[in-house]
């Protein structure tokens, strides 16, 4: 879901159930706290995830399992949920009104830490993802409809008026190449709209480097795009697509390995039509697929960034 797509005001009140006590607070900086107050007052403490799991302890808390619904302890909350649990061991003389009122201050000053904390970096990455939508409205606006703002790209109207000038003037022999990413949804769904986004941008600019100035290139779907070289060279399509192939098996990222499925048909003769020809493409960009995702290497590289 991308930023800015949806109010502020929402974000802040969803998304601090993706959040976790790491993303607010200097775990660190905690356990120094806990260390001193155990110290002062004797007082032995457990400072758990929202579901229990054990985070900061300070004092001998082994056999204790957290049961964060029958004994929540003292809860820390932000943007109205529930963030953590804190839980203490009091000894006799700490067990008094003094080393209650402490904890309470405690819970209190992290709740009203952990706020500030997370008001301020989902504001920050909201005005981020609006400045880069705004961008893309802007370069929309420079461009027109001519052009893919995401990829710099014909779009697909655009791209479909170039076929109709190319249908006209009569030129053949054409090579016409579909290009595919593979997986693409899987990197949506596993690292978000923005590395999808650069995903596809990345697929792009291989496919502007790779090509001549004088290529036709388009994205006409969400991750596949054409690509028409008009009267090629003995060898020059297949060239092309081998070496744009290769510059993504070669692309280095912690998280992105892109890889592309490639179909390509000839256009002969001036009477055959461009439609046909590139759904004919996108057969043999299918067929290629299935082939590319079955190399050996090919799972591990693409899920490499779920083992950062």
């Amino acid at each position: 879901m991308a930023y800015g797509l949806i109010s502020l005001e929402k974000r802040l009140k969803e998304n601090i159930k993706y959040y976790s006590l790491e993303n607010l607070y200097d775990l660190d900086e905690i356990q120094r706290l806990f260390c001193s107050l155990c110290e002062a007052l004797g007082t032995e403490l457990l400072l758990t995830e929202r579901h229990g799991e054990k985070v900061v302890c300070v004092g001998d808390f082994s056999g204790f399992e957290p049961d964060v619904v029958s004994d929540p302890g003292r809860k820390i909350r932000v943007a109205d949920r529930t963030i953590g649990h804190l839980y203490a061991k009091l000894n006799q003389q700490a067990a008094g009104q003094t080393a209650e009122a402490v904890l309470d201050n405690v819970v209190e000053l992290y709740s009203s830490l952990g706020e500030k904390q997370y008001r301020f970096r989902e504001t920050a990455i909201y005005a981020d993802e609006l400045e880069e939508a705004l961008e893309k409205d802007r370069y929309q606006a420079k461009h027109g409809e001519h052009v893919d703002a995401l990829t710099g790209l014909l779009s697909r109207p655009s791209f479909d008026s170039r076929l109709k000038e190319l249908a006209e003037t009569g030129t053949a022999p054409d090579a016409l190449i579909c290009v595919n990413i593979n997986d693409w949804k899987f990197v949506n769904e596993n690292y978000g709209d923005e590395e999808s986004d650069r995903l596809i941008k990345t697929v792009a600019g291989i496919l502007k480097q790779e090509a001549k100035p004088e290529y036709v290139m388009g994205r006409v779907d969400g991750d596949v795009f054409y690509v028409v070289i008009e009267v090629p060279e003995d060898g020059e399509a297949e060239a092309y697509c081998r070496r744009v192939r290769e510059a993504c098996r070669a692309y280095e990222d912690a998280i992105l390995a892109p890889s592309v499925a490639i179909g390509m048909v000839n256009r002969a003769s001036v009477e055959e039509d461009f439609t046909a020809l590139f759904s004919e493409a996108e057969y043999e960009m299918f067929r290629d697929k299935f082939d590319e995702k079955n190399m050996p290497g090919y799972r591990e590289r693409l899920e490499k960034g779920l083992q950062r």
